[in-house]
């Protein structure tokens, strides 16, 4: 598995993502690291993560499978057109749409585990499959079909 996580080779005008952006300091900061053909990220939900006693806000949930994808989508994308992962080659995404099913309540004060696989790479799209487990069962899954960012949005200099 990788040491250094996708988002970490986000350049820094693209890392200010509530979920997923290493420069906000508000934020969740998910660290998504690839591994062979999979990124993997494990989540550990705040006190101030919750739905209801014992349990973790589904909008968060939500928002690990956006932002997980959007990494793992990066890593397949960046690896499929023939490079290794790195700040001058990584390819940037952004969410075209985002189902998530929540199969069990998330229990609060659990490690959550979360899984993203490409499974499909076409043009500028990638399909995403993503699971969330904590401990040992699978408590949401997701699909994200994520879109490789439009030019106009990068900053100057930006990988397109």
């Amino acid at each position: 598995m990788s040491e250094k996580a996708i988002q970490d080779y986000y350049p820094d005008a693209l890392s200010h993502c509530y979920g997923c952006g290493r420069l906000n300091p508000d934020g969740l900061q998910l660290k998504s690291h690839w591994d062979g053909e999979e990124a993997v990220a494990v989540v550990h939900p705040r006190p101030y993560h919750i739905a209801i006693p014992g349990y973790v806000y589904g909008g968060l949930l939500a928002s690990i499978v956006d932002c997980h994808g959007t990494g793992t989508a990066a890593a397949a994308a960046t690896q499929a057109a023939g490079h290794e992962i790195s700040e001058e080659t990584i390819l940037r995404f952004v969410t075209g749409s985002l189902h998530v099913k929540y199969l069990k309540p998330t229990p609060m004060g659990v490690p959550l585990e979360v899984r993203g696989k490409a499974t499909e790479i076409k043009g500028r799209k990638v399909v995403v499959s993503i699971t969330v487990k904590a401990g040992d069962e699978v408590v949401v899954t997701g699909e994200v079909v994520a879109l490789q960012m439009p030019d106009h949005l990068f900053p100057e200099g930006g990988v397109g």
